[in-house]
């Protein structure tokens, strides 16, 4: 598959994203499935090995994979600015969707939520399955690299939950370096932006300057703002595995010293199950409901970006310096082993937690099943696969009574 040969613009990048985050429902699996489809299949501004590479580099960053994706794509396609733009629009509709969850107090429950939460867990299945099935046809295509990828599938499923994805990846990069010797020429460039090495450093200095100052002067000041901010910008740098895994930090650091009672972090934790988009705006739910804050807005933004900022930081870091050091003859033999093991990575994750969330008999199976024909060979775009899949699923239920 070819690539588009021109750079970008910071609008072009914002406009693609923010319509992303408008439809990606079912969680950071599903969000990679879906950006697989836009931006690589149909938009083609990058190639599959630049995208497996994304991912395992979020993979072994803290903070929420999809978004770190989102923010390396637009970096590759227009530089920082574009960065910023495609994290700021794939974030926006469920921030303002969390935020006004946050001041109405309410959320999806009873049998009609349950539902629509559940037919969106169906599409999931089928986004996942989808870009399962694409990527194991480039990055996994012999019986080397299949291994690799069987192998990765069964330590992400039975080995330790919190690093197994990163013991996946460490150990495909080892196999590929100790026996793809022989590597064809690398793939056209695929990155067609230098993000510049200077702004890399800043990014790196930031994100441990600010974890080692945010807690300090939040107890030298007690300002309610700065206390708050440093908490999840805390919570945000020592997530690895994904958004789910950033929840008991959050309990911990909001529930237990009373800021956000029990019943509102878990109504904000079922709504964010809902909504498209990445489960860090789960941030900006509850920043809003700090609970003696004059300034819920405010608190909002401050939960949102303190949260998401070390996650990004994190891949600014890296960057940089990733163009030059996947040129290297070692490097692109590890990356053979990467993008294989990223394969079995996605495997598992379809399995456990889609299937095993969203498939509980033969109905599901049979509206997941549709829902991957409707994306595959009928080629619908996401939204309408969305609709019908809800449409069906609700149909099924009885919940329209």
């Amino acid at each position: 598959m070819e690539q588009e040969s021109s750079r970008g613009t910071t609008l072009e990048v914002f406009l693609a994203f923010l319509r992303l985050g408008c439809v990606s429902f079912g969680g950071p699996i599903a969000h990679l499935g879906y950006l697989q489809e836009d931006i690589v299949v149909q938009r083609r501004w990058c190639n599959e090995d630049s995208f497996a590479e994304l991912i395992a580099l979020a993979q072994s960053l803290p903070g929420p994979s999809s978004s770190q994706v989102c923010f390396g794509l637009g970096v590759l396609r227009a530089g920082w600015l574009g960065g910023i733009a495609a994290w700021t629009a794939f974030t926006l509709p469920s921030a303002l969707l969390m935020l006004l969850f946050a001041f109405a107090a309410t959320h999806l429950s009873g049998t009609l939520g349950l539902r629509i939460v559940h037919g969106l867990q169906l599409v999931a299945v089928a986004i996942v399955a989808q870009a399962v099935l694409m990527m194991q046809r480039s990055l996994a295509p012999d019986r080397g690299r299949m291994i690799i990828a069987v192998g990765a599938l069964v330590i992400v499923s039975f080995g330790p939950a919190r690093f197994g994805t990163l013991l996946a990846i460490l150990l495909g990069a080892i196999i590929g370096l100790a026996f793809f010797r022989t590597v064809p020429p690398a793939s056209p460039r695929a990155f067609l932006v230098r993000p510049s090495r200077i702004v890399g450093i800043a990014c790196a200095a930031t994100l441990f300057g600010l974890l080692l100052l945010l807690p300090v002067t939040s107890r030298l000041t007690h300002l309610l703002a700065l206390q708050v901010l440093s908490a999840f910008y805390t919570c945000g740098a020592l997530v690895f595995g994904g958004g789910h895994v950033v929840l008991p930090l959050l309990e911990s650091a909001f529930v237990t010293p009373g800021w956000v009672s029990e019943p509102v972090f878990l109504s904000g934790y079922g709504a964010a199950q809902a909504v498209p988009g990445p489960l860090f705006t789960f941030g900006a739910f509850l920043g809003a409901s700090i609970q003696g804050s004059a300034h819920r807005v405010l608190f909002g933004l401050l939960g949102l970006l303190g949260l998401s900022a070390p996650g990004l930081l994190a891949m600014g870091s890296i960057l940089p310096f990733w163009q030059s050091w996947r040129e290297r003859h070692t490097v692109q033999s590890a990356l053979r082993g990467v993008n294989a093991a990223v394969v079995g990575v996605l495997i598992a994750a379809l399995f456990h937690p889609l299937w095993t969330t969203a498939i509980h008999g033969t109905a599901d199976f049979c509206i997941a099943l549709l829902a991957f024909v409707l994306i595959t060979q009928w080629k619908l775009q996401p939204i309408l696969v969305v609709a019908i899949t809800l449409a069906l699923n609700l149909a099924g239920s009885g919940a329209w009574h």
